[in-house]
């Protein structure tokens, strides 16, 4: 195996965290999130369930850590030479007298951070407060500063090669969204259909295989179509439910998604005249979406539409999206929002996802975008409105 990338699309990426961290006035900097882990190196494992960070200093390195047992796939997934792998042994593996943390820090101060100016990540699923409260012992002398969310922000502008491998996952979600179209009838059990969208998803294209989303597909039918993200059960689809789909992609973990709702038998009245408006809702988001553009801005567009159809959505419409692994595919920075300043920068991705959860149903439309310097363009190409299937 090999880093999905060319070794410079890593430098470039490295070399812009390590700018942002000199702005800050940090010598080092502990990243937890294995988005980030691999968005810097190509490292891909699921190994993050036990303790493991990446160090990144001003100049040497940088270091991956984590446990012995995966300190393989850090040599044939990334670009890492075996210098920069270091493995804490196998001896502290979850134990409640010790914790990893505390070998990783006696390595940092043996090796030229014992006074660092170090940057970590606050709110990291994976960065436990245990484990900060490790290292911040093993380090007395060095000084501990928030840096969640640096090298997310890095992340935003996406590269042609990131683009690319985007492009090959958009086709991968329209396979699993068709699958899940073609297998949706009543009867059919939720798990049975969701067993054929996860074949699909996985399975890919000839030309190339999915990995795992880092949102596993959701089926939104009955009762839990009132609601955003429920697991799929045993229940089987009902003549004249209306069910929502959020599916999607994955390709060298780089993650696209795409929503879709279908109605089983004929559809009522309230479901089309709402369809309706969140199809004109999600053409007046794409048309104010573009380089330059406010995210605030972007959902005034989403809201004018709503509030002349007399409509409410009081969560954000979408978000910044790319390499991830569970439980979220969303890269926590951009979102968009009523009032949201930050300004969409060109070469950015974004899922736009339209939910409308009711008292008693639900539908869901989204496109994830890619926004250019005058406009933004679809990844994915499946029909929008309301897909009707005969009972």
């Amino acid at each position: 195996m090999a880093p999905a990338f060319e070794k410079a699309e890593y430098d470039h990426r490295l070399a812009r965290v390590r700018s942002e961290m000199e702005a800050r006035g940090l010598t080092a900097l502990v990243i937890g999130d294995p988005a980030n882990i691999n968005w810097l190196t190509g490292y891909d494992a699921w190994s993050f369930y036990t303790p493991q960070m990446m160090l990144v200093g001003l100049s040497g390195g940088p270091w991956w850590m984590g446990r012995m047992m995966d300190a393989g796939a850090a040599k044939f997934t990334s670009w890492l030479s075996d210098d920069q792998v270091v493995a804490y042994p196998e001896t502290l593996v979850q134990r409640p007298d010790t914790h990893p943390m505390d070998w990783l820090a006696g390595w940092m101060r043996d090796n030229g951070f014992a006074t660092a100016r170090i940057g970590f990540e606050s709110d990291s699923y994976f960065l436990s407060p245990r484990a900060l409260d490790a290292l911040r012992a093993g380090l007395p002398n060095a000084s501990f500063i928030d840096a969640d969310l640096l090298v997310n922000w890095q992340r935003l502008i996406k590269s042609t090669a990131e683009i690319a491998v985007m492009t090959q996952a958009a086709r991968i979600a329209e396979i699993a969204m068709q699958t899940a179209w073609d297998g949706a009838r009543p009867g059919v059990r939720q798990c049975d259909l969701m067993a054929d969208v996860v074949a699909a998803q996985i399975r890919g294209t000839p030309e190339c295989g999915g990995d795992m989303p880092a949102l596993h597909p959701l089926i939104l039918a009955g009762e839990a179509a009132t609601t955003a993200h429920p697991m799929w059960t045993a229940a089987p689809l009902e003549d004249g439910q209306t069910v929502s789909f959020e599916l999607g992609a994955c390709v060298k973990r780089y993650n696209v998604g795409l929503a879709r709702t279908v109605h089983l038998g004929p559809p009522p009245d309230t479901l089309l005249r709402t369809s309706d408006a969140v199809q004109e809702g999600m053409a007046a988001v794409i048309g104010a979406l573009k380089a330059g553009a406010i995210a605030g801005d972007v959902h005034a567009a989403w809201q004018a539409v709503l509030d002349r159809h007399g409509l409410e959505k009081p969560s954000r419409i979408g978000y910044s999206i790319g390499a991830a692994y569970a439980p979220d595919w969303g890269e926590h920075t951009l979102s968009f929002r009523p009032g949201e300043t930050t300004i969409v920068p060109e070469n950015a991705v974004v899922h736009i996802i339209l939910g409308m959860w009711m008292d008693d149903w639900g539908m869901e439309l989204s496109e994830t975008l890619h926004v250019r310097d005058s406009d933004c363009v679809r990844l994915c190409d499946m029909p929008q409105h309301v897909h009707l299937i005969d009972t």
